[in-house]
């Protein structure tokens, strides 16, 4: 039987997070400019967006750029946002067909004009598909994201909209901007590196990780069935004991 459709038949996360990680590093391993390796990383996107939709994955969130990227050489970010201009014309047809709604999160309003064009139109254009959504995390940082919820929260206590005694998890989900969300099953991060990068960190709270060695130029089909696998063999207990569970 195909691996896929025996995945299927186990827990598949609801949302799947990636941090994309390694681009450079391959690059750099074959003599290149770091532009080489983002250029290369975008056939890692469309295989694990087209593998999780296979999966039956409800959720796809990439991280596309991090506030702290803006830091980065001025002709790496201009790339990075070219190629995120092509890649979202290229790649409507793809979306359209599986069925996929584009989403994005972070601070879109920081994003270059022609990129903030672009990505509306195919949001709009994919706005009624529902097999899965797929969410960019561009301009975010999840320290950035709190404080903006907090401040927003402050606010409205101040204004008297809403009491302090009823600010729970619920309400501060609902001032971040995974608000239409659910919280994070599975994160997985490329490329060796075993840290979280400022991404999600609310929403991860209870994910699982997994972390591979694989660069993300590489990352393919069988690396996320792979991931996924790792996933189905855990034990989620959210805070309780294996025999409350059982």
């Amino acid at each position: 039987m195909d691996t896929i459709e025996e995945l299927k038949k186990g827990a598949v996360p609801r949302h799947l997070a990636v941090i994309m990680d390694g681009n450079g590093r391959w690059a750099k391993q074959r003599g290149k400019l770091r532009v080489f390796g983002h250029e290369n990383g975008v056939r890692a996107v469309r295989e694990t967006v087209e593998t999780a939709a296979k999966l039956g994955v409800q959720n796809l969130t990439l991280y596309a750029f991090s506030t702290e990227n803006w830091k980065r050489p001025k002709i790496e970010v201009d790339t990075l946002m070219k190629l995120l201009v092509s890649s979202l014309k290229k790649e409507l047809k793809t979306l359209s067909d599986n069925d996929i709604r584009l989403n994005a999160i972070g601070r879109i309003n920081t994003l270059p004009d022609k990129v903030h064009r672009e990505l509306k139109e195919v949001m709009e254009k994919t706005a009624e598909n529902s097999a899965m959504t797929l969410t960019l995390a561009l301009s975010y940082g999840s320290r950035e994201e709190l404080t903006s919820a907090f401040k927003a929260l402050a606010t409205k206590v101040k204004n008297n909209i809403i009491s302090p005694e009823n600010i729970d998890e619920t309400i501060i989900n609902g001032h971040l901007y995974t608000r239409d969300l659910p919280d994070v099953d599975l994160l997985i991060r490329t490329s060796g590196e075993c840290r979280i990068s400022n991404f999600l960190l609310w929403q991860i709270a209870y994910a699982e990780l997994y972390f591979t060695d694989v660069l993300w130029p590489d990352f393919g089909e069988s690396h996320l069935i792979s991931a996924i696998q790792s996933y189905q063999n855990r034990e989620r207990r959210f805070g309780k004991t294996s025999e409350q569970l059982n």
